[in-house]
Parts: C-alpha cells; sequence; structure tokens
C-alpha cells in the first residue's frame, strides 16, 4: 500500500473514534441530565409535601393576629347586615303607625259626623224635623220651605225628582229647623283632617244662614208661581264626580271657569298641566266626567251635594255679550253676530245707516234677538239661557245655591263640606282667581248702567219678561234697571 492511503485510513479511523466518542459523551451528559431531573423532582415532591404539611399545621396552629384580623371582617358584614334589617324593620313599623293613626282619626270623625246628623235628624219628642237631609258634612239645611205648601207629590230628598207621599214644611218650622240646625253645624261641620287651612267659625255661620235663606227664597218662588217639576232636569249641563261627592250644574257667565278648574283637578289632571295647556278645559273635564243621563243624575243626586252657582241676571247678561257678540270678537258667534244686525239693525231709506254703528250688533240688538227667540218658542244658548230652565232649580232639590257676589266664602263652604279642602284649597293660581273674580264681578257691575242706557223702557220689560223669575228665585232686584234706561227712543 501506497504512504498516501494509509495517512487516510489512519485519519478516517481517528475521526471514527472521535465521532464515537463525542456520541458516548453526549448519551453519558444525557443521563446525567436524566439523572439530575429525577433528583431535582424528588426534592421538589419532598419539599411540595413537606410545605403542604407545613400549611396544614400553620391553618391548625395560625397565628393569634391572623384571628384577630378575620374577626372584624366578619363582624363588620354582620352588622353592616344586622343594621340594613333593623331599618326595614323600623320603616315597617312607622307605616304601620302611621296607618293606624290615620284610620283612628277617620273613625272619629265618621262617628262624630254620624252622631251630630242623628243628633239634628230627632227633634223634640223624638220626631224628625222637616230638614233637608244632606250627604256626611254638610249639615241641617231646609228643604223647600216657605210660607206656600209644597205639593205632596214631591219627596223631600237631596235629589227632588222622587214622588213621595210625604209633605212639605212651612216658613215657621224652617226657621226652627234652621236654629236647631246652625249651631250643630258650625261645631262640626268642618274637617278636623285638614287643619292647615284656617276656618272661620262667623263665616261658615254666616254662609250656613244664607244658603238657609236662599233655599227657602226658591222655594216659595217656585210654589208661588206653581212651576215645581215644570220643567224637566237638564242632566246634560251637569258635571258629577261620585267618588268626590260633587255634583254642580255649570251656569256659563257665573264663575264656571273657577268650578271647571276645581273639577280638572278632581279628574287627576295636574296643576301644572292646566296651567299651560291650551285645550279647552270644558273638553279636558268633559273627559272626566261624561255628560250623565236623566236616571244617572236621578241616582248620583241623592248621595251627593249638588250645588249651582247664580249671578245676578243682567250683569251675566251684560257679560256674555261683552264676551262672545261686542265687536264680532269671538269667531265662533261672528255668524250669529252678522244674522242680529241683518235683521234688527235699522237703516235708513236711501239703504246707509243713520248713524255710524260699532262692529258687531249693539247691546239693544241683542236684546231685540233675545226677545224676538223667546217668543217664536227658540232654545237659547247656554250663555244667554235662563237659569230656573236651564239647571231647573225647581226640579232638583240643590243642597247649596252658591252666589258670584259671595262666590270666595262659598267656595271654600262647599269644598269643606264636601271635605276637599286639601285636593282644592289654594290650588287656584293667585294671578287666575284674581282675573276671574275681578273680570266677572266688579268691571260688569260698573259698566251695566251704560249698556241699559242704551235701550227704553219697552224692550226693558220684554227682556224682564224672560229673565224676571230668575230675579225672584234668587233674591236679586229688577227694579232698579227702569232707572237706567230711557222713556222712548228714537228708531231715526
Amino acid at each position: 500500500m501506497s504512504k498516501e492511503n494509509l495517512a487516510h485510513q489512519q485519519r478516517s479511523h481517528h475521526q471514527l473514534q472521535q465521532l464515537l466518542q463525542q456520541q458516548h459523551h453526549q448519551q453519558k451528559q444525557t443521563r446525567y441530565q436524566q439523572h439530575q431531573q429525577q433528583q431535582l423532582q424528588k426534592l421538589l415532591q419532598q419539599h411540595n409535601s413537606h410545605h403542604h404539611h407545613h400549611n396544614h399545621q400553620a391553618a391548625a396552629n395560625s397565628h393569634p393576629q391572623q384571628h384577630r384580623k378575620r374577626k372584624p371582617t366578619m363582624s363588620l358584614l354582620s352588622l353592616k347586615f344586622n343594621r340594613r334589617r333593623f331599618y326595614i324593620c323600623l320603616k315597617v313599623v312607622l307605616l304601620f303607625v302611621v296607618f293606624g293613626l290615620y284610620f283612628v282619626l277617620l273613625l272619629r270623625e265618621s262617628i262624630t259626623m254620624v252622631s251630630s246628623a242623628n243628633r239634628n235628624k230627632l227633634g223634640p219628642g223624638g220626631k224628625a224635623d222637616a230638614l233637608h237631609k244632606a250627604p256626611a258634612g254638610i249639615g241641617n239645611l231646609p228643604a223647600r220651605p216657605g210660607k206656600h205648601n209644597i205639593p205632596k207629590h214631591y219627596h223631600n230628598n237631596a235629589a227632588g225628582l222622587h214622588p213621595a207621599k210625604g209633605g212639605s214644611s212651612t216658613r215657621s218650622q224652617s226657621s226652627r229647623a234652621q236654629n236647631s240646625g246652625m249651631l250643630t253645624a258650625t261645631s262640626s261641620n268642618h274637617s278636623t283632617l285638614n287643619p292647615v287651612y284656617e276656618y272661620s267659625e262667623e263665616l261658615n255661620t254666616a254662609a250656613e244662614a244664607d244658603f238657609n235663606d236662599r233655599r227657602t227664597v226658591l222655594w216659595n218662588i217656585c210654589a208661588e208661581h206653581r212651576i215645581i217639576g215644570k220643567y224637566p232636569p237638564n242632566a246634560w249641563e251637569f258635571f258629577i264626580s261620585p267618588g268626590h261627592g260633587l255634583a254642580w250644574c255649570n251656569i256659563f257667565k257665573a264663575a264656571s271657569s273657577t268650578w271647571m278648574y276645581y273639577f280638572n283637578i278632581l279628574g287627576g289632571y295636574d296643576v301644572r298641566f292646566l296651567q299651560r295647556t291650551r285645550s279647552s278645559p270644558i273638553d279636558l273635564a268633559r273627559q272626566r266626567f261624561p255628560r250623565p243621563s236623566t236616571a244617572e243624575l236621578n241616582d248620583y243626586l241623592s248621595n251627593t251635594i249638588s250645588f249651582l252657582i247664580v249671578r245676578e241676571p243682567f250683569e251675566r247678561l251684560v257679560s256674555a255679550y261683552r264676551n262672545k257678540l261686542e265687536g264680532c270678537r269671538n269667531k265662533y258667534y261672528k255668524l250669529l253676530g252678522e244674522q242680529i244686525i241683518k235683521k234688527f239693525r235699522k237703516k235708513a231709506k236711501d239703504g246707509k245707516s243713520p248713524v255710524k254703528y260699532p262692529k258687531g250688533p249693539t247691546f239693544r240688538e241683542f236684546l231685540q234677538f233675545l226677545v224676538s227667540h223667546y217668543k217664536s218658542g227658540g232654545r237659547f244658548d247656554e250663555h244667554w239661557s235662563p237659569v230656573y230652565s236651564f239647571c231647573t232649580p225647581c226640579s232638583i232639590n240643590f243642597t247649596l245655591i252658591a252666589k258670584v257676589e259671595t262666590f270666595q266664602r262659598d267656595t271654600e263652604y262647599i269644598i269643606r263640606q264636601a271635605g276637599l279642602e286639601t285636593l282644592l284649597l289654594n290650588k287656584m293660581p293667585q294671578g287666575k282667581a284674581r282675573a276671574i273674580a275681578n273680570r266677572s264681578t266688579s268691571n260688569t257691575r260698573n259698566l251695566v248702567p251704560r249698556y241699559f242706557s242704551q235701550i227704553d223702557e219697552q224692550l226693558l220689560t220684554e227682556v224682564l219678561e224672560i229673565y224676571q223669575l230668575d230675579f225672584e228665585l234668587f233674591g236679586y232686584n229688577s227694579t232698579k234697571y227702569y232707572s237706567y234706561v230711557q222713556e222712548t227712543l228714537d228708531d231715526g
């Protein structure tokens, strides 16, 4: 063999040995690493088992400080839970106490009113006085008293619509009834459940006396003219709230805006909504208090405080004319105004008016229209319809007859008798109340002489034929108007 081949073989053998040695060394290192890992795992296992045992002992034999740290946390949670439960129990107890007190007060009021009614009902010797038996809290008011005997076929109850066997009382009986019933009414009628509002014994007594006198006068006139039951009840115009015990015949142009506002409150409307809404108050009220039928009216009146608010007839007439027809400012009555002008305005032979007339019908033309309409048997608009045919007070035995002239006092009396002080008293915005009171009473009253100076005696007599009964029924004076008018007018 040559030397080169031998050298080559030696190098190859040497490389193979080195490769084997490296492989052997790597295997040895791998076994060593595996052994080290095994030892490490054993140590870890021993350490973990020892640590677990140590933790177990530490948990079993923990330091007192750890107990002191955990104990306050648990006690704090428990304290919070107990406090919350205590507050809940306290609230429940307070609710029971409040409702209990309220129930006791209601019970006391009911017992007081029942006992008062029983005392008033029985007169000397145990006989029932001839009184109007009103709902709870109304007090004793005479039923259809007066110097004239009321026909026996009319029952002396709140509705005044049912036939009955009983008779009627005389003026002397009503006077005794007023005197005996006045003291009990003034002492027990006002509610003690609402002591926030001031209560005047003197005003209450005066109102009670006026209400009695008004009913006395009304039923005397009804009997004198023999119109008791002549006009059928006009149920269409009533607002009835059975839940509040009120029934109101709405006479337009007689403080109707105020009580429409009150009935809307009773209907559940919010005061702020009523102040900002542009909806008609009567439309809102009719949504909550629909027009009753005659049968429904008859049923409701026997269990409610029925009332109406009247006004001096010619002041009401002037107010209606100014609001609806003067100057044709009201678009809904513009057509009627044009018809009145066309029919009653005098013209010269050349077709021109002899004088310069204002826009819209004059007050004289308006009264001429009323007389003509009355003679033809036509039905009057509600704003100038006579009260005797509109609310038929000679067919319905109203509990209370209020007047615009004593409106504030009468209204407060009605509200207190119904027990609605909290709902209604002081709920009318001051600006609105002043506007209603001033515009509807003092201003119109001062203007009445000027308007009636436009007519003559003959026309006044014809207009009084329509409204004289209202003057008499509600105690107003009509003779003064003859001092306002002219004896005759030149029609030109």
